[in-house]
């Protein structure tokens, strides 16, 4: 039979503890997110640039010009666009989709 010390049990213990909450992190956030969304897909910059058949330099640059509206993760700052803002932006530019 092996034994395990008290000291690596409660580490054990808190790495299960610490993988629990960012499990429940995760969830809550693609809570918000699906509730944001309100059955609206979310693009990138590729689905952006492939969709409106521009280069990923203009579709920054629609960014800072406030052309589009985007939104940005909490974990790394990727860029999203949700597909109802683009086709306000397409009809705004008067492309019909």
């Amino acid at each position: 039979m092996m034994y395990i010390d008290n000291e690596v049990l409660e580490k054990m213990i808190m790495t299960i503890v610490e993988g629990f909450e960012r499990i429940e992190k995760k969830l809550d956030r693609m809570g918000r997110v699906k509730e944001f969304l309100n059955g609206d897909e979310l693009l990138d910059n590729y689905d952006i640039a492939r969709l409106l058949n521009v280069s990923l330099r203009t579709v920054a640059r629609y960014r800072e010009k406030g052309l589009i509206r985007y939104y940005q993760t909490d974990e790394n700052g990727k860029n999203f666009y949700r597909s109802s803002d683009i086709q306000d932006f397409l009809q705004k530019r008067g492309k019909k989709n």
